[in-house]
C-alpha cells in the first residue's frame, strides 16, 4: 500500500488533485489530506508517504516553512510543490530544493500525473 499526502487549504484544489491521482496511480494508494502544515507535519513521520504534494502558501505555516521543519532525508518521500502562483522566485528555491522532485502549477497537474507515477 502506497501512503500519498496532500497538503493543501484550498478544498477544490485538493479535490482536483485527488481525482487526477486515481485516475493515473494504479497501484493499491491510500491518501491522506491535510488542510494545515502544521497538522501534517505532527502526523506525517507515522504516515510515511511515498509521494507529498504540497501547497505553498498556507495559514500558520507555509509550505517552505513545513519543508524546512522536516527532516526530508529520513521521510524519503518524493515531494512536490503544488502552487497557484507563479512567481519565479518560488520556482527558482524549488529547484534549489534538492528534496523537492518539480514545482507544479495547479494547472498543470493534469498534465504531470502521468510523468510523476510513471515509476
Amino acid at each position: 500500500m502506497v501512503n500519498i499526502v496532500l497538503i493543501d487549504d484550498d478544498e477544490v484544489s485538493t479535490f482536483v488533485t485527488e481525482k487526477y491521482i486515481q485516475k493515473h496511480f494504479h497501484s493499491p494508494f491510500r491518501i491522506f489530506k491535510f488542510s494545515s502544515a502544521v497538522e501534517a507535519l505532527e502526523k506525517i513521520s507515522d504516515i510515511n508517504p511515498k509521494y507529498l504534494f504540497l501547497d505553498l502558501v498556507m495559514p500558520q505555516m507555509t509550505g517552505w516553512d513545513f519543508l524546512e521543519q522536516i527532516d526530508s532525508e529520513k521521510l524519503g518521500s518524493k515531494i512536490y510543490i503544488l502552487s497557484g502562483s507563479m512567481d519565479i522566485k518560488d520556482r527558482e528555491k524549488a529547484k534549489k530544493n534538492q528534496h523537492v522532485k518539480k514545482f507544479l502549477s495547479k494547472l498543470s497537474v493534469k498534465e504531470s500525473m502521468p510523468e510523476i507515477f510513471r515509476d
